[in-house]
């Protein structure tokens, strides 16, 4: 039998929780007065298909959010399973992070591609936003997708960085841009 909760329990512990939930692993990034900025994320939902939209929380008070919402714009560089330095360096908040990796923002772009530790990206613009705690929920309208690399996703879960094994990867069909 499940025991009931009661008001007397313990605060929730939200990490907990979620560690147990896998995830793929993204970059956010957005372009702010020609300044980069960018953080990893875990908290990336596919909202619809027609329009295509995404959905991205950002912890308020960050700097790429205060980029996303100034410029309106922003991209998801969704990472290969050989950038786990660049998920730990963007999580770091390191200030010259930009400078250690490569870069490019060229036309159309809607924030910084991460053209080395991205397999995919979508260039976004921000369709609609909600503030939701300590969060600010951001709904993106995919403008354009990117592929650049048939590579694994790197994932994240129980508070380490993992990919699916490649034996997986061979047999299932959905991967057909993987192989």
């Amino acid at each position: 039998m499940i025991p009931k909760a009661t008001d007397t329990d313990q605060q929730v512990d939200m990490r907990r929780l979620m560690s147990g939930f896998p995830t793929g692993v993204c970059i956010v990034t957005s372009l702010h007065d020609g300044v980069p900025w960018g953080m990893t994320c875990t908290s990336l939902c596919s909202v619809a298909l027609d329009p295509p939209t995404l959905l991205v929380c950002l912890r308020r008070g960050s700097p790429t959010l205060a980029a996303v919402l100034a410029s309106r714009g922003f991209a998801i560089n969704l990472l290969h399973d050989e950038a786990q330095s660049s998920a730990e360096l963007f999580a770091s908040g390191t200030a010259d992070r930009f400078d250690r990796v490569g870069w490019q923002a060229g036309a159309g772009a809607c924030g910084p591609h991460l053209v080395h530790s991205a397999h995919t990206i979508a260039d976004c613009r921000v369709s609609e936003t909600s503030e939701v705690g300590d969060h600010v929920v951001i709904m993106g309208r995919v403008q354009r997708i990117s592929q650049l690399q048939a590579e694994l996703p790197l994932l994240y879960g129980l508070r380490r960085y993992a990919t699916w094994p490649q034996a997986v990867a061979d047999t299932d069909p959905c991967l057909d841009f993987i192989n």
